[in-house]
């Protein structure tokens, strides 16, 4: 599967965009639309320059497929469009190697339609061992559209 617009949007909405490099909530320097390396795998730090957001829009787009890829790859049940987008928004969110491990995924590969998958959405709030608000708001609206 890869993501459509709904699926770019999603991401988009909660990552925001950002033209200079700065601290995610997980004190990682971050740049554009929640990226926190560059498409030739180059790490962002905070002394890099400052991009346009058509830039950062390309840049998001390449590593966004990325992550699509490597979901569609990972997930083993059927699943719809929303299910899809909704689990690549949450990868691109907590790094593909998480969500690879996550109980969710396993949940997902076993049964798509399990109503629980929506706790595992809910754990999935935190940075640096504290609850984010907008973490919150982000998987819930995840889990909302996973089920739509």
């Amino acid at each position: 599967m890869k993501l459509n617009s709904e699926g770019y949007r999603l991401i988009t909405k909660f990552e925001g965009f950002s033209a200079k490099p700065y601290l995610c909530s997980a004190k990682v320097p971050t740049i554009g639309y929640g990226n926190t390396y560059y498409p030739n795998s180059k790490k962002v730090t905070l002394l890099d320059k400052q991009i346009t957001e058509a830039e950062a829009f390309e840049m998001f787009k390449e590593i966004a497929d990325r992550f699509a890829d490597k979901v569609s790859k990972l997930v083993t049940y059927p699943i719809n469009q929303n299910q899809f987008n909704s689990l690549v928004s949450l990868s691109y969110n907590i790094g593909i190697a998480a969500f690879q491990l996550s109980t969710l995924l396993k949940m997902v590969n076993e049964n798509a339609k399990n109503p629980k998958i929506k706790d595992q959405f809910l754990r999935w709030n935190k940075a640096g061992g504290k609850v984010v608000r907008g973490l919150t708001l982000r998987r819930n609206e995840e889990a909302f559209i996973y089920f739509s």
